[in-house]
């Protein structure tokens, strides 16, 4: 598998039968600048959604259609993207699993919000906030966290599911911070690996990982930290 960071909290997977993009925010996203759209989406089959906020619905629609890839939602989110012209959506929600061909996708708590103020000045509310538990044929399994704060069943999580990888968010004032997530990993998860994510895009929140990588210093976890753009074979 090959992981690529696109800046936020959006990730290209590359396993043996899928192309899988997670919260494709491109457009607006300061740390996506100078990457190519048109190649990062390039051969997607799926595109995964943690929540409704526009920092990770991002491009989704515009993508979808030119890409023709099945979306992945929750239950709420997908309705309304499907009013939005998406074609190809499979709904979930917190809890539920959905098997594709090679891998498949467990929808798990995060502690967080999802609605979005559209162009019509009028709020949606899209549902609860996941994670999303990735188990894939013959590869490492990987969590993505979505955006959440510490809770204590992330224990449940690991226990049910035995994580490989997780994708941290970090940045502060919308996600736990740097420290705390780094005691969420030690505390509550094994991972082999650890990509931490929603930082250095927006000016308030953190701009660099070092109170993530601090705070892992000493585990048994590899704290990996590309640059936007850059991937990590798995």
């Amino acid at each position: 598998m090959k992981i690529t960071w696109l800046g936020h909290s959006a990730f290209r997977l590359d396993t043996a039968k899928a192309s899988i993009l997670i919260d494709p925010f491109f457009t607006g996203n300061p740390a996506f600048a100078g990457l190519d759209a048109k190649e990062s989406a390039s051969g997607v089959t799926h595109i995964l959604l943690t929540h409704g906020h526009g920092d990770h619905v991002g491009d989704t629609v515009r993508l979808a259609e030119e890409t023709g890839a099945t979306v992945l939602a929750n239950a709420d989110l997908a309705a309304w993207l499907g009013s939005r012209g998406v074609a190809k959506i499979e709904a979930g929600n917190t809890g539920g699993t959905i098997a594709f061909d090679g891998f498949s996708v467990t929808f798990t708590n995060a502690l967080h919000s999802s609605a979005q103020i559209t162009e019509d000045g009028v709020s949606h509310a899209l549902g609860n906030a996941n994670g999303l538990m990735l188990h894939i044929e013959g590869d490492a399994s990987l969590l993505h966290m979505g955006d959440t704060d510490i809770f204590s069943d992330m224990k449940l999580i690991h226990e049910l599911h035995q994580p490989d990888i997780g994708l941290v968010p970090i940045g502060d004032r919308f996600t736990m911070g740097g420290a705390v997530a780094a005691l969420a990993c030690q505390r509550f998860f094994d991972f082999k690996m650890a990509i931490p994510c929603h930082y250095g895009s927006f000016g308030i929140i953190d701009q660099t990982p070092e109170k993530f990588v601090l705070g892992m210093e000493g585990t048994r976890t590899r704290v990996i930290t590309p640059a936007a753009g850059d991937s990590v074979d798995v």
